[in-house]
């Protein structure tokens, strides 16, 4: 196992592309590090220079104690498991799982061991005699990650390797490998462009927006403290409910309103968000993720009322997404356009905003709900949970890492953590 360390690593492009900027990331010891974000986002390249197959541009990459820079991939101790298997279709199962410990002059008998014991733990016993064409896709991407297994290195590396399967076999497959990990210990570093899979399967996740870093946490915490518009969009599904409000202060307490609703604004979550109070008097941007609203008849009678028409209700037998619209435009913003643009490419679910320019809103309830399309629904929000941001820079009003000075427009959680 091992400690890898990125140190604004740089990879650029000829003509200038920049694929990944001043990259400051650790992942530590054991670690399940995920790297996710939209298509170009940096994450494979990142991925593909800490394994040495991308020459890195600026910057330095440490794999335990070692700077691996200059060092070719053979020789870096790690293990990558991509999306296409890369099986040799002529071999069995037993034969792909040992060939590279054949390379490596592995003693006959400790890659007899080593084998059967990936196969044990991989449920591939019974298939060590097979080829590669005759297993299923969920067997072969097993067998692929065997063979990093008896290798035994210092890290996995995977790049989408669950992206080539059906969704119900990525659901089993994401815990075989939450287990395997568990029972392994060893520093994986995993890239996805699915934040559902990230969030399932990290110890922590960075995400990741044009080469940059935009914030490294905990799933529970970039879900709970987004650093900015672009974090809370990407992540949670479905996407958090943006709208340009007023902050305003009367009838004893603060409260945000927009197209013609106003909720108030708890004393608790005016005091947690530092810097929040000098936006009074001003615009913000307001965040509701779906999560937090609930048909009002099985709310908690001190959630916020908000009677809306539901223009179209999605079933999901344990829950009902009501998607209704609000009086008000979709947030233009960089960020809120970057979403927009990444969900028109197919990775990821942001509404896409109806033709007369009112915003698209979805509110996830109980399944209990009688709320039918066309229907007038009074929903129940959770005004202790709601988002704030700033409509210049983005980023989040009150979050730990953008309190420490003035938030500029370009600001990313990287430049704030330096600045701090």
């Amino acid at each position: 196992m091992a400690r890898i360390v990125l140190d604004r690593v740089d990879k650029v492009y000829s003509g200038g592309v920049k694929a990944v900027d001043g990259l400051d990331l650790e992942i530590r010891d054991g670690e399940f590090m995920v790297l996710v974000g939209p298509s170009g986002c940096g994450k494979s390249t990142a991925l593909r220079m800490i394994a040495g197959l991308e020459e890195i541009s600026g910057g330095k990459i440490s794999i335990g104690e070692q700077v691996v820079n200059d060092l070719a991939p053979k020789d870096r101790d790690i293990a990558m498991v991509f999306q296409n298997y890369a099986l040799y279709p002529h071999m069995t199962v037993e034969q792909n799982l040992a060939f590279g410990l054949k390379l490596r002059g592995t003693p006959k008998a400790e890659i007899k061991q080593k084998v059967r014991e990936a196969a044990k733990m991989l449920g591939l016993e019974q298939f060590l005699s097979r080829k590669p064409a005759a297993l299923s896709g969920g067997q072969r991407q097993r067998v692929a990650m065997g063979r990093a297994i008896v290798r035994q290195p210092q890290a996995f590396l995977m790049d989408e390797p669950l992206s080539n399967l059906d969704a119900k076999l990525r659901v089993s497959m994401r815990a075989s490998l939450s287990q395997l990990h568990e029972r392994l210990g060893v520093t994986t570093v995993y890239v996805t462009h699915d934040q559902v899979e990230a969030m399932t399967l990290g110890t922590r996740v960075c995400v990741l927006r044009e080469g940059r870093l935009q914030q490294v946490d905990t799933p529970q915490r970039l879900f709970d403290n987004p650093v900015n518009l672009f974090v809370a969009g990407f992540i949670g599904s479905p996407a958090m409910n943006f709208v340009l409000a007023d902050l305003t202060s009367g009838n004893g307490g603060v409260q945000v309103s927009f197209a013609g609703y106003t909720l108030p604004v708890p004393a608790s979550v005016l005091n947690e968000k530092a810097g929040l109070q000098n936006y009074i008097g001003r615009q913000i941007i307001l965040g509701i993720r779906p999560s937090d609203f609930e048909d009002a008849a099985h709310a908690s009678p001190e959630w916020a009322p908000m009677a809306v028409r539901s223009s179209v209700t999605e079933e999901l037998g344990s829950e009902i997404n009501v998607i209704f619209t609000i009086d008000a435009p979709p947030v233009e913003h960089k960020d809120t356009a970057d979403l927009a643009e990444d969900a028109a490419e197919g990775d990821g679910d942001m509404a896409i905003p109806l033709t007369d320019n009112r915003a698209l809103w979805t509110a996830r309830v109980n399944s209990r709900s009688r709320v039918r399309p066309g229907q007038h629904v009074e929903l129940g929000v959770d005004t202790r949970r709601l988002h704030f941001f700033d409509p210049s820079s983005g980023l989040a009003i009150g979050h730990p890492d953008t309190v420490r000075r003035a938030p500029g427009p370009q600001d990313t959680v990287t430049d704030l953590h330096k600045a701090g």
